[in-house]
């Protein structure tokens, strides 16, 4: 049975958290999305991830999610690696200097709630079964319970993880392999608190680490070289304590299994984020080694950097070429992640009488020598992530804005209602104007802005900070200038946020 075509300017197949926080971004900006998603309804007690990163957390901050999960989670300033490696995150220079360990589904409830609020259509029990483009939209076929469902949209992101079928059905090939096989997982209770969360230890020969999901259960996982066996070999709790005690050296009294697994590890990447009216995001778009906790991190802030320029194409007359640089710039940072956790994954598993040196090695290395540190840190957190400038730019463009701290409009009464810091100023899922309150050209610089007054929010710096920036919706600048330069944001403007909107009536 074939039921009516449906229609949304945007389709999101997969509500993983990639396709929740995209679909939530869009639907916010008053755009309709309908979500495809092949499970049932309903949330399952399973995860794959458990870190969330100081730059996923800004990101949450700027729509006012932040806070709620921190509480939620059990905050870890120190990361330890190979029993020599110590990450410091402390030092990150972030409203969140810690990695956030909370499981995966937490922070799906959090933005499926948020994106069912925006108006979002779920379609649960819903797989996509084939695509087809022409020049004006995207028309995707879906099994569902009663038949076969057809879906139109302007554009459709594939969120749909590892086995992709979007992915498939555009052809395109995912070239890369396994970087290790035969990691066993458990989800069990314990009778002692390990001394260590989140604690990467091996000896080149095993390796293991033990999360909390924060209820009395964790999760603990870990690899032995000399038990290499199929995925769908059998997993009991002696091979797993075997593993712990080995690695770590005790197996904390891990008792009451009530999920354990087996699965390899690959290392892929879509040579293509976009392919006409059809883009790829998260897993679907990049997989890589589960060290360092950056999997999920890494399709939050593709969700991040693509619902804003969706939004300016679709709502705000943008040309469709501004999708492009969704590609020239998360294509990179998937790339860097593929190495960045290879890396960490290969000196776990480095065996031999060379293993312990370079354990050793890149310990001294982050740990002592300060750019390496800072440029490790910043990779792992996502802090550290930039995008290339255009010739000529100023040196901050493409670069993340920490949460500056902003004053009140000049003149204005105390208790005004204005933003303290630039989160709180980009939750309407504008791009942020910040200015000195007292300098030149303020009157130029307004006048700017005509035609853009509902996609841009003008704020002041708090203290005698001079540089004027356009702050982009996810975070990172757009423009910048030592003096005031009307025609330079003008230009900026209409290449990042679309032509300005025509005067209204009596304007």
């Amino acid at each position: 049975m074939r039921t009516p075509i449906t229609t949304s300017d945007v389709l999101v197949a997969g509500a993983g958290p990639t396709g929740l926080l995209l679909a939530g971004d869009l639907a916010a900006a008053g755009l309709s999305v309908t979500v495809l998603e092949k499970r049932p309804a309903g949330r399952s007690s399973l995860t794959r991830a458990f870190a969330v990163h100081a730059r996923t957390l800004e990101q949450l901050d700027a729509r006012g999610l932040a806070d709620g999960l921190v509480a939620r989670g059990t905050p870890l300033e120190r990361v330890e690696l190979f029993g020599t490696l110590a990450l410091d995150l402390g030092r990150l220079p972030s409203r969140f200097p810690f990695l956030l360990v909370t499981p995966q589904y937490e922070v799906e409830r959090l933005l499926e709630r948020r994106a069912a609020e925006h108006g979002v259509r779920f379609r649960y029990g819903s797989e996509v079964t084939g695509l087809r483009q022409d020049p004006d939209g995207v028309e995707v076929t879906a099994a569902e319970e009663h038949g076969t469902a057809t879906h139109r949209a302007a554009y459709l992101v594939g969120t749909d993880g590892h086995h992709s079928t979007v992915r498939r059905a555009l052809g395109l090939p995912f070239p890369g392999g396994s970087v290790i096989r035969s990691l066993v997982l458990a989800d069990v209770r314990l009778d002692r608190e390990p001394p260590e969360l989140l604690a990467l230890r091996g000896d080149g020969e095993n390796f293991a680490l033990v999360v909390p999901f924060g209820d009395g259960w964790y999760r603990v996982g870990g690899w032995n070289r000399h038990r290499q066996v199929p995925d769908h070999a059998p997993v009991d709790l002696a091979e797993v304590r075997d593993i712990m005690r080995r690695a770590l050296g005790d197996d904390f009294g891990m008792r009451d299994p009530r999920w354990l697994s087996r699965f390899h590890s690959e290392e892929r990447q879509v040579p293509a984020y976009r392919t006409g009216r059809v883009l790829l995001a998260g897993d679907a778009a990049h997989v890589h080694s589960p060290a360092g906790g950056q999997g999920m991190n890494t399709g939050l802030q593709d969700a991040a950097n693509l619902g804003w320029k969706l939004t300016a194409v679709l709502r705000d007359g943008a040309p469709g070429s501004l999708l492009d640089t969704y590609h020239e710039e998360r294509h990179p940072v998937g790339r860097m992640v593929l190495r960045s956790s290879g890396a960490i994954l290969r000196l776990a598993m480095a065996p031999g009488p060379a293993g312990p040196g370079a354990r050793r090695l890149a310990a001294l290395a982050v740990g002592r020598i300060r750019p390496v540190g800072r440029r490790a840190l910043g990779n792992v957190t996502g802090i550290g992530v930039a995008y290339r400038a255009g010739r000529g730019a100023h040196v901050l463009t493409g670069r993340r804005v920490p949460d500056l701290r902003l004053a009140g409009p000049p003149g204005a009464a105390a208790g005004t209602d204005a933003p303290a810091r630039l989160h709180e100023a980009l939750r309407g899922g504008r791009f942020v104007l910040v200015t000195p309150a007292d300098g030149p050209g303020q009157a130029a610089l307004k006048e700017a802005l005509a035609g853009y007054g509902s996609r841009v929010r003008p704020v002041y710096w708090a203290g005698d900070r001079r540089t004027t920036l356009l702050v982009r919706p996810d975070g990172y600048v757009a423009w910048a200038s030592d003096a005031p330069s009307p025609s330079g944001l003008r230009t900026a403007l209409h290449r990042w946020a679309g032509p300005p909107s025509p005067p209204g009536p009596g304007t």
